[in-house]
């Protein structure tokens, strides 16, 4: 019998249009979307469906619209395949994904974790806003490799390795000037391509304080429990039971590299051997066959 696990994605895998059919589908799905209006306070739906694209890509709100589309993807799977849901052994989510697993997984309710969400992206729009900075994604160097450009090219500016997404797939993030020269220089160091991301500043570095000081006090309200399946984070690629342990990693998850290929070998050391990703995109599907071309992932897409 396969070992399944679920995989929720992160910030960039939004487009205008995401989740319409499903809320048209199914009543519970559109419940979820008027739920999270009642929460946030604004129609997330209608800036789902119908954009603009430009405001739906601001990490102020695209934070928030991922996180309740992929938890609506995840109540059209509950409805049609119902056994696959609860058959799920594990998750794992990239950054931001990491709260829907949460919420999956039962550590946070649908309302703290929508409400953290919300002043996570805000928190690092701000951040980025006082720090004009960029995120480049290098193919086909390996981490020394990168580490290398990175010295190379940070000068006096900030400029760290954010995300170890897969196996010649690594992203790095810091200041505009850094970031530029790291694309300029990739390929004479043997990189394949150096990609600029369309994101709003330098995630997953020390550029982001004090959006984990502000994430750290939103997060001391929140009720946590156990969770009831294993859910990877991103700042170990290790699971975690104690409930202040995961408050205290999501606070890091912040400032500190997503070690995704790492969390990918550690479910797939523990035996999963079909993953079903949940929620807009095939980004983690795309990612998954680069580390282990053999393993079967499905789209729940949206």
């Amino acid at each position: 019998m396969s070992k399944i696990a679920f995989l929720f994605p992160g910030q960039g895998a939004q487009t205008v249009g995401m989740g319409r059919q499903l809320a048209e589908s199914l009543s519970s799905v559109r419940a979820i979307y008027d739920r999270a209006a009642d929460v946030i306070g604004y129609d997330l739906a209608k800036l789902c469906f119908e954009g603009p694209a430009d405001r739906l890509d601001s990490t102020v709100f695209s934070q928030p619209a991922l996180f309740v589309t992929s938890l609506a993807a995840l109540e059209w799977l509950r409805q049609e395949s119902p056994e696959v849901v609860l058959s799920c052994e594990a998750a794992a989510g990239l950054s931001l994904g990491e709260y829907t697993a949460m919420v999956f997984a039962g550590v946070m309710e649908f309302e703290d974790g929508l409400t953290l969400v919300q002043r996570r992206g805000a928190a690092m729009q701000q951040a980025a806003d006082a720090t004009p900075s960029g995120m480049v994604s290098i193919l086909g160097l390996e981490r020394v490799q990168v580490e290398t450009l990175c010295d190379k090219a940070r000068g006096d500016d900030v400029l760290e390795i954010a995300n170890l997404l897969c196996p010649g797939n690594i992203v790095v993030s810091g200041s505009n000037a850094a970031c530029e020269r790291a694309a300029e220089m990739a390929q004479p160091m043997g990189a394949m391509k150096a990609v600029p991301l369309a994101v709003a500043g330098a995630f997953h570095t020390r550029i982001m304080r004090p959006a984990d000081e502000q994430l750290a006090e939103a997060l001391a309200d929140v009720t946590m429990r156990k969770p009831r399946i294993p859910v990877v984070s991103n700042v170990d690629a290790r699971p975690h039971d104690d409930p202040e342990e995961i408050r205290q990693l999501l606070i890091k998850q912040v400032l500190q590299p997503v070690r995704w290929e790492d969390s990918m070998r550690y479910l797939l050391a523990q035996g999963v051997d079909e993953f079903y990703e949940v929620g807009p995109g095939r980004v983690l599907r795309g990612l998954l066959r680069r580390i282990d071309r053999k393993v079967a992932c499905q789209s729940v897409d949206v």
